[in-house]
């Protein structure tokens, strides 16, 4: 298990220390609960204190999470940090809900991640403390804890968006941890909301990250690519269409500075798919990521380190779904990102799905869906204004997602990933490691052939470099050389902006 020094931990805990908000929960042995050490409650005594890596090794330890400071509201622990990657891709496929059934499912998680499920639970063990049963466990009863507190959905729609299999399980299991049922933990303060299905009022969950936060420049990445009809920017306010299986809703995103937390409204009629959409959320905004520490990495050196000053809380924007980064991405080859945009939107108006008249109230301007893999695969793409090569791409890719759920999920390592991409037609080396960074969510892709990466290295050496040697040079920069390529981006961005050079 990740080692914690007691003291040091302590120290956080007397200090309410924010900083290590998510990354460590204190188990108090008087008590049986286990907080977070931001819990405005007076500090247990020393000797009472147990220190855990993750919520999930405090309850399966035996406590219950504390009512007061709200253990499902920390942010996500970087379970990447000082663990290997095996770690880190299993929590991202947890969250995804790849362990929502039994004990089995270790075997099928363990394949996925190249490793045997022996060695899985080991690894888990080591750097979080828990089994990743526990970890599933855990995230099922803090997402319904979190429900509970924060909406007026009826106790049923929170077991079934919880992924609970009955009604009962879900009252038992409340029962066991908090000796009371779950409807006895609803607050009061959401007492005047109204009482109502997800689809019909819609359902706000408030989503914390560890600042900085480099709200501005996520939005204007999403601003500089939205798609007419399925994106809007209103003010500081990110609206879209989503979509899971055939049923199509939208979100509302809000950025609540003074809280470290986004207030994310999704209308959607499907209550179950509510802990996908907000994983999607998670990696659409990059909630996850540690930006204090890739900093400090990237800053050792000295060509980074003053991008990394100017913008310490720059994140790396990711996509909604996969194949529609991957779409994007390979209409927006070598030409301008408004011309491949625009191509993009050509796509949604042949065959995007439309909202119809059950769409949510006061969505304005958002009228349809991104199309899936099977609506792409069937459409005459003849009618699309661009060339027979990249029309007979794009449906090859359409047909690839279709035959492989899986196709722009994360491979044992960033390598597998970009060449198992880089194996359909159409797509190089450029599209296969930007459709890694942003929607396989590998932190360490790095197209270092793109333009403006160059353009943004070049200035910062005062020399033009290759492609080649800007990949050298990448090497220190691992295994967060997405973040660097971020941060080039946005340098190159700025210039461009202020000395008009650049496309």
């Amino acid at each position: 298990m990740q080692r914690l020094d007691p003291r040091v931990c302590y120290r956080a805990l007397a200090t309410h220390d924010e900083r290590f908000d998510g990354r460590l929960f204190v188990g108090v042995t008087s008590t049986g609960i286990y907080c977070r050490p931001v819990c405005p409650a007076s500090p247990a005594r020393f000797e009472n204190c147990r220190f855990f890596a993750s919520a999930a090794a405090a309850q399966e330890a035996g406590f219950r999470p504390c009512l007061r400071c709200r253990p499902e509201s920390a942010p996500d622990g970087p379970g990447w940090r000082g663990s290997s990657s095996t770690v880190s891709r299993g929590l991202a496929l947890i969250a995804d809900g790849e362990l929502d059934g039994d004990d089995a499912g270790v075997d099928a998680l363990a394949d996925r991640l190249g490793i045997g499920a022996r060695q899985l639970r080991r690894l888990f063990q080591r750097h979080l403390g828990a089994s990743p049963i526990a970890v599933a466990q855990t995230r099922r009863v803090l997402f319904a804890k979190r429900l509970i507190h924060e909406t007026r959905l009826p106790m049923t729609e929170v077991a079934t968006a919880a992924g609970f299999g009955s009604l009962r399980r879900f009252n038992e299991t409340f029962q066991q941890l908090f000796a009371r049922p779950p409807s006895a933990l609803r607050r009061r303060g959401v007492s005047s909301l109204p009482e109502g299905s997800s689809a019909a009022q819609g359902v706000t969950v408030h989503l914390r990250y560890r600042p900085p936060f480099d709200w501005p420049a996520l939005l204007a990445h999403l601003a500089a690519r939205a798609l007419g009809g399925v994106e809007r920017i209103d003010g500081e306010r990110y609206r879209r269409t989503i979509r899971e299986g055939d049923d199509t809703g939208t979100i509302d995103v809000v950025h609540r500075a003074e809280r470290h937390d986004l207030a994310v409204t999704v209308r959607f009629p499907q209550v179950r798919a509510l802990p996908a959409i907000i994983g999607r959320v998670r990696r659409l905004f990059d909630l996850g990521a540690d930006v204090t520490a890739i900093g400090a990495h990237l800053a050792r050196d000295p060509l980074l380190a003053p991008l990394v000053a100017a913008r310490p809380g720059l994140r790396v924007p990711g996509g909604w779904d996969g194949f529609e980064v991957g779409v994007r991405t390979l209409l927006g080859q070598q030409i301008s990102l408004s011309a491949g945009c625009k191509l993009a939107e050509q796509v949604v108006a042949l065959c995007g799905r439309a909202l119809g008249s059950g769409a949510p109230a006061g969505e304005v301007g958002l009228e349809r869906a991104f199309p899936s893999a099977a609506e792409v695969a069937a459409a005459d793409l003849g009618t699309l204004k661009m060339p027979r090569a990249r029309q007979q791409a794009l449906r090859e890719l359409a047909c690839a997602a279709l035959a492989d759920a899986r196709l722009f999920h994360p491979q044992v390592t960033v390598d597998e990933t970009t060449a198992r991409l880089g194996a359909l037609r159409g797509i190089g080396d450029w599209t296969a490691h930007t459709i890694a960074l942003r929607a396989a969510r590998e932190p360490d892709a790095f197209p270092a052939g793109d333009a403006g990466l160059l353009r943004g290295a070049s200035r910062r050496v005062g020399r033009r470099l290759d492609p080649g040697e800007l990949d050298r040079r990448a090497r220190r920069w691992r295994p967060w050389r997405g973040y660097a390529a971020q941060h080039l981006w946005a340098a190159d961005a700025a210039a461009t902006a202020t000395n008009g050079e650049g496309p």
